[in-house]
C-alpha cells in the first residue's frame, strides 16, 4: 500500500493573484511543516494545477481517520497563528474533505496527480467499490505509479472555525487519486477509465482535474531538521 497511513485531508482552494505570492509563502514555511508536525500525521503534498479548479491542492495522510478528529487536531484548529488566521479568511472555493483511504494499489507516489470525483449512493457504492477494484490497478499503464480511492467521512468533512470550506456539497463523494510520472499519462487513464465509453458502471464524474506537485514534506524530514 504505496499511501502512508489510512487517513486523508484534502484540502483545495483558490487565492486572489494579490493576495498568491504571501499565500505561497505561509505554506512554504509554515502551514506545512505546522500540520505534519502534529501527532499522527505523517506527510503532507501540495499541488498547483495543471488542468483544474480549484487551483491549489494538498494533501496531508494520516495514520488513521480518527488523527483527523484527534485533541492535537483540535488544538491546533483551535489556535491558528495570526498569519494563519490572516491566509485562511482568503481562501476562495475551498473544499476540505476527509477521508478514509480505502483501495490504494502501486507503489510510490508520482510528479503528476489526476484526481476523479465521483457521488455514489447507498444502493451503487458496493458495486462501484468492486469495479474500482479493478479500475485502480496501475500496472500495465505506462507513467501510471499508483492509483488510489478515497472516502468522505462526512461528519469530519467541511468548514471548520476560520476555514471558510464548502460544508455540504457532496459530502459522501468519493475521491480517486492517480499517481503518474507525467501529466500526460494521468490525463489518458481519466480518459480511458472514467470519462470514456470504458467508464462504466461509472456515469460520468462530477469533476476531474490534473496537479503537478509543488513539493513534499515528511514526518521524518522535520525529525532530520
Amino acid at each position: 500500500m504505496p499511501l502512508a497511513g489510512k487517513g486523508m485531508l484534502l484540502t483545495s482552494m483558490n487565492i486572489d493573484a494579490s493576495d498568491e505570492a504571501d499565500f505561497n509563502r505561509w505554506y512554504d514555511r509554515e502551514h506545512l511543516e505546522e500540520r505534519v508536525a502534529i501527532d499522527g500525521f505523517l506527510e503532507a503534498r501540495r499541488y498547483v494545477a495543471h488542468a483544474a479548479n480549484p487551483k491549489y491542492l494538498c494533501l496531508y495522510s494520516t495514520e488513521a481517520l480518527d488523527v483527523l478528529d484527534s485533541p492535537a487536531y483540535k488544538a491546533r484548529l483551535a489556535s491558528p497563528t495570526d498569519w494563519s488566521r490572516q491566509t485562511m479568511a482568503r481562501f476562495q472555493d475551498m473544499l476540505r474533505v476527509v477521508a478514509r483511504i480505502t483501495i490504494s494499489e502501486g507503489t510510490g507516489r508520482g510528479t503528476a496527480l489526476g484526481v476523479v470525483r465521483l457521488r455514489p449512493t447507498p444502493d451503487n457504492a458496493a458495486p462501484w467499490r468492486d469495479a474500482l477494484q479493478e479500475k485502480l490497478v496501475p500496472d500495465k499503464c505506462d507513467g501510471i505509479i499508483s492509483m488510489h480511492l478515497l472516502e468522505t467521512e462526512p461528519e469530519l468533512s467541511g468548514a471548520t472555525a476560520g476555514i471558510p470550506a464548502v460544508r455540504n456539497e457532496g459530502a459522501r463523494d468519493w475521491f480517486v487519486l492517480i499517481d503518474g510520472t507525467h501529466v500526460n499519462a494521468v490525463s489518458a487513464v481519466i480518459a480511458e477509465r472514467f470519462t470514456g465509453p470504458a467508464a462504466a458502471p461509472f456515469p460520468h464524474p462530477i469533476s476531474v482535474g490534473t496537479y503537478c506537485l509543488m513539493w513534499d514534506l515528511a514526518k521524518s524530514d522535520i525529525a532530520q531538521s
